[in-house]
């Protein structure tokens, strides 16, 4: 058996999967953010839940908002800021007393999507999270890209590109830079935007960006400007990915990812940004949805690798 476990900004969703990759069980519990012994303890407790309702024990791979360095063993480049420096993975193997593996969600995503999701087939696929952060993950013939500093798709923390005046010099970043694409395509960009602009309801500063897109889709004018702003956005920072890796295929994840007018308005912007006479690439939403990244964690350990995944750890 084989167990991913998906940790995000707002909820842990962990999973069994046979060994033909079907569901066995999944469960999910809120995410104890900026608490980190709180995380351990979650994630740990979801797993032995699994493992006791199939009676079974499993591998573990989890996908994290972040990635482990090479370098010094800590997590880094989390917006879950609560993780970074930490040794998730040796608190998690001591926890549950065999290996763990880590990866970042988004190559999570990736991996889930080019294997049997909306991507199966694909050469070169980007997977692009659009949730509580924003992250990208490469998948090359079926294997993750990572890159030598373990940061191989990571536009997020790239600036917005072709900003306008008005965009300059763009929102503060947990990063310390100002106008990351992730400040403008997270979900929480897109509130901070409606806000900046000046969006109705005052006495209602927390809407959510779910909120904003209902409300556009009810026709209000405000919003379905912020949704037409986050577009052409979207739609810049694709781009640019485009025009360095040319993919056959993009995957959207994440919340936001299940705004289905995207699918149609954002390809008929990348012809503006994108430097070639026809663009292939294809705009695709996750097949698994918000459980892609689970189903991709669990495919860390393969099934020939069990022995090994089940030991005990030193």
């Amino acid at each position: 058996m084989q167990i991913g476990v998906d940790l995000g900004g707002t909820k842990i969703e962990a999973a069994a999967l046979d060994s033909d990759g079907a569901v066995i069980v999944r469960r999910r519990v809120p995410t104890p953010r900026r608490d980190y012994n709180a995380t351990i303890s979650a994630i740990t407790a979801l797993v032995q839940q699994l493992e006791q309702e199939t009676g079974r024990r499993g591998s573990i791979g989890v996908g994290i908002p972040g990635a482990l360095s090479a370098t010094t063993g800590l997590i880094k480049n989390a917006n879950s800021t609560w993780l970074l420096n930490q040794t998730l993975d040796r608190d998690l193997a001591a926890a549950f007393g065999r290996p763990v593996r880590l990866m970042n969600d988004a190559n999570c995503l990736a991996l889930s999507e080019a294997a049997d999701g909306a991507a199966a087939g694909a050469d070169v696929v980007f997977a692009a999270i659009l949730g509580t952060g924003t992250g990208g993950g490469i998948v090359v013939h079926g294997r993750p890209l990572i890159g030598c500093n373990a940061i191989a798709g990571e536009w997020g923390h790239n600036p917005l590109p072709w900003r306008s005046a008005a965009e300059l010099p763009g929102p503060d970043c947990y990063c310390g830079k100002q106008g990351c694409i992730e400040t403008f395509l997270s979900g929480p960009g897109m509130a901070d935007d409606f806000r900046r602009a000046g969006g109705p309801d005052i006495a209602a500063p927390e809407l959510t960006a779910k909120e904003i897109v209902e409300r556009a889709q009810q026709g209000e004018p405000e919003a379905l400007a912020a949704v037409t702003r986050y577009e052409d956005r979207l739609a810049r920072a694709l781009a640019q990915v485009i025009n360095i890796l040319d993919p056959d295929a993009v995957v959207l994840g994440g919340g936001l990812s299940n705004v289905d007018r995207f699918y149609e308005t954002v390809p008929a912007l990348l012809p503006r940004y994108v430097f070639s006479d026809n663009i292939a690439t294809r705009l695709l939403k996750a097949r698994h949805g918000d459980s892609s990244g689970v189903f991709g964690a669990a495919r860390l350990w393969r099934p020939e690798e069990l022995p090994a995944a089940l030991a005990e750890a030193s």
